[in-house]
């Protein structure tokens, strides 16, 4: 594994705060489906929200080049949201919240 992968790999741990059942479970709410970009399918999150699933069900080694592209544009999109805090919104019903738990990460979670 190189040093990036790594990196990304340590990322992605600390980016992703939601277990697998627990982004599984969330994954089916009627608030989940109700955020993201999609074009009268399924959203970008929601689908990124599956396959971080499938990405932290795997063993480390078995981890490959496609699911660390993937664990990469997850760190991004989370840092980038995380900076993006809405103003005046609750943010525990807000569509940020939402969006954020569609890729794996709930910011009212304590580390």
């Amino acid at each position: 594994m190189s040093d990036d992968n790594e990196t990304i790999y340590q990322d992605f741990k600390e980016s992703v705060n939601m277990a697998p059942k627990e982004l599984e479970e969330w994954l089916e709410s009627d608030e989940s489906k109700s955020v993201g970009d999609s074009s009268g399918g399924e959203s970008t999150g929601h689908q990124s929200g599956r396959r971080i699933v499938e990405i932290k069900r795997k063993r480390k080694a078995d981890l490959d080049d496609d699911d660390y592209r993937h664990m990469k544009k997850v760190n991004q999109y989370v840092a980038r949201h995380l900076g993006q805090p809405p103003q005046k919104e609750d943010r525990k019903t807000s569509r940020w919240r939402y969006s954020l738990m569609n890729w794996g990460h709930d910011p009212l979670k304590s580390s």
